[in-house]
């Protein structure tokens, strides 16, 4: 049994570290999309626009019911051979359009869920005073809503930062993909990705604090 190559393992930190800022770009504004997108779906739930709610209900399970790794793959390599004008799209991109539409749909339950979850009372007190359906959604419900489901959100936050690694199938060179090309020239494998999942594993963590102090601060004003 070899021992570990120390050595290597700290020179590749740096080198894991210098993709960093790509993989939460790419997790940043697909979890932006994905909060905008979701919170559209959910809306619509709620509202049950006819026709218009059968389509949603078609794509949420279409895309919670497929592996986000056959989405990418779809997107970045399917989709262009049926759509000419798509034949551009970059990995980066393709990325970023399987993790919005991946996780919008995980999004539109929970913030269905959220809403549907703010009493009764609230909603009839709105309708009392006269305000309007979007007024109401604006000022009162989604407010409401959202501490309520704002730990699941941050929770599908960290889980894009993970799903990010799958971007590497795409020729991107993230993380994930920067560990497989040091490892396919140094044969070094269990040193590289071990060195790539602690560090996964110290920005999950490091997340997850956040997250707690984020549920902390929201739940002040309920506690007594």
């Amino acid at each position: 049994m070899r021992a570990l190559d120390l050595d290597f393992m700290l020179g590749l930190v740096p080198i894991i570290l210098g993709y960093l800022p790509l993989t939460m770009f790419m997790a940043a504004v697909g979890m932006i999309c994905a909060l905008i997108l979701g919170a559209l779906l959910a809306v619509e739930r709620v509202a049950r626009i006819p026709v218009l709610d059968q389509a949603v209900v078609v794509f949420i399970s279409f895309f919670r019911g497929t592996p986000l790794l056959v989405q990418l793959f779809l997107f970045y390599f399917g989709l262009p051979s049926l759509m000419p004008f798509m034949s551009g799209l970059t990995g980066v991109q393709a990325t970023i359009i399987g993790l919005t539409l991946h996780f919008s749909a995980y999004m539109a339950e929970s913030i269905r869920a959220a809403i549907q979850g703010v009493d009764r009372s609230q909603w009839e007190a709105s309708e009392a005073v006269g305000m309007t359906r979007i007024q109401m959604m604006r000022r009162i419900i989604l407010p409401q809503a959202a501490r309520v489901a704002a730990p699941t959100l941050m929770n599908y936050f960290i889980d894009m930062i993970k799903s990010t690694s799958l971007a590497f199938t795409l020729g991107v060179t993230e993380m994930m993909g920067a560990t497989q090309k040091e490892a396919s020239s140094s044969f070094l494998f269990f040193e590289s990705f071990i060195v790539v999942a602690l560090v996964y594993w110290v920005l999950v963590e490091a997340l997850s604090f956040v997250q707690r102090r984020l549920e902390t601060n929201l739940n002040k004003a309920f506690t007594r």
